[in-house]
């Protein structure tokens, strides 16, 4: 099934979420923002950016599938504090007809300094099976759009980092 967006969306490079704020229900008790509400703004950023590759809930709905996260790597670079405005910086870095490469950065949204990153894999799967389906054409394209767009970002700073200890010193 075909699935259609009611407008021509423009990609920006790189994408940039809406503002949003740390509530003061999501710090720990160590004075910061929990970890988890990071992934809680990565994800909204997620959301907003799905939207202009017709990926938003209305495509779950009528099209029966959506994407999935099946990896995601979040580096902590600084502290948020209640309250901070944020915003999310978003680049599509690679595709293929079932998965989306994603690298994320969150900003604090006045001062600009970066918080966090998060470089995901998202899969496309059938929410009936789940199992990992290619992406309709027409998304496809506004995939291979948005791609586009983004192709001409520098490599991101962190970008394929696995997770691993310094080496010690003997």
């Amino acid at each position: 099934m075909l699935h259609r967006i009611d407008f021509e969306p423009v990609f920006f490079a790189p994408f940039v979420s809406s503002a949003m704020k740390v509530e003061r229900e999501w710090i720990d008790y160590n004075g910061h923002l929990n970890m988890a509400y990071y992934n809680l703004l990565f994800d909204r950023a997620v959301d907003e950016a799905s939207q202009l590759l017709g990926l938003g809930p209305d495509y779950a709905e009528t099209c029966g599938a959506s994407f999935f996260t099946a990896e995601a790597h979040v580096r902590y670079l600084r502290e948020l504090k209640p309250e901070s405005p944020v915003r999310v910086t978003l680049r599509l870095v690679d595709y293929d007809d079932k998965r989306l490469h994603l690298f994320q950065t969150l900003h604090h949204a006045i001062e600009g300094w970066e918080s966090a990153t998060c470089e995901q894999v998202a899969i496309h799967v059938d929410l009936a099976s789940r199992r990992a389906v290619p992406f309709p054409d027409d998304v496809l394209a506004l995939v291979a759009t948005m791609r586009a767009a983004h192709a001409a970002l520098p490599r991101p700073e962190g970008l394929g980092r696995s997770v691993a200890m310094a080496a010690r010193a003997s």
